[in-house]
């Protein structure tokens, strides 16, 4: 028999898994996580420039330094998976002052996300930059060690209500907790990437960049694991100690 207390702090931690899992998810499978405000075209010369940028970045080879530029004057977003730009719906970029603009995306394959990044983007001979290039892998790989983390606890989770025991419980909520971690570090290392090929690629003059709501996502998704994680750890170390009492009540 399951204390009151017990089983409200399993809903909530339950809840609270499901929504951080949901929101983690999304915020994977989006472009959202950094987006660039780039100033308007303006004339045939400028049009004409951004133009091939955009088919170099639909058509041409993978290459950092070709796609980050593009991102910078088209108003990009990128995410873990994907890299997008805002380009006009029709041909004549620059003789319609309101423009239509649809978002056209490209994903990162797999291949390229192990790519190496180097010192100078764009330049092969300069180096690989061994700090961007694992903090790459890292925020791709991360999210997805924290997906298979929750996945795990939830399938112990499923044996344990038809076993119907609680003992479980405890390694439920330290995998949660991995998970929170993961999903913290994942953002760190994508902020922490973004701000250092910020120093090796300087913006162009009047583009901003600011942070996506996807990246909020993920961000959410962490404190919720880890509370996830506090009431799965306080509910099995409370009913044990219950359980130790009573026991000993009982020899008494």
């Amino acid at each position: 028999m399951v204390d009151n207390r017990y089983a409200t702090a399993l809903v909530i931690a339950c809840v609270l898994s499901i929504l951080a899992t949901v929101y983690l998810s999304v915020a994977i499978g989006t472009q959202h996580w950094y987006q660039y405000s780039s100033p308007t075209v303006r004339g045939e010369a400028n049009a004409s420039e951004l133009r091939s940028l955009y088919e170099e970045f639909i058509d041409g080879e993978f290459d950092e330094k070709t796609y980050s530029d593009t991102l910078f004057r088209l108003n990009g977003t990128v995410g873990l998976w994907w890299r997008c730009v805002h380009v006009p719906a029709n041909a004549h970029w620059y003789k319609e002052p309101d423009v239509k603009m649809v978002l056209e995306c490209r994903s990162f394959t797999l291949p390229q996300q192990f790519i190496p990044k180097y010192k100078e983007p764009g330049n092969h001979n300069s180096g690989e930059d061994m700090v961007r290039t694992y903090l790459w892998r890292c925020q791709f790989l991360l999210p997805l060690v924290s997906l298979g983390l929750v996945v795990l606890a939830g399938l112990i989770g499923f044996c344990a209500c038809l076993c119907q025991s609680l003992t479980p419980t405890l390694g439920i909520g330290v995998l949660h907790l991995l998970a929170g971690i993961c999903t913290l570090a994942t953002v760190c290392c994508y902020l922490a990437g973004m701000d250092l090929l910020h120093r090796v690629s300087m913006l162009p003059d009047k583009v901003d960049g600011s942070l996506g709501w996807s990246l909020y996502l993920a961000l959410i998704s962490s404190p919720l694991h880890m509370m996830a994680a506090a009431l799965l750890v306080w509910a099995a170390r409370s009913h044990s100690q219950n359980y130790y009492r009573m026991t000993a009540y009982r020899v008494a």
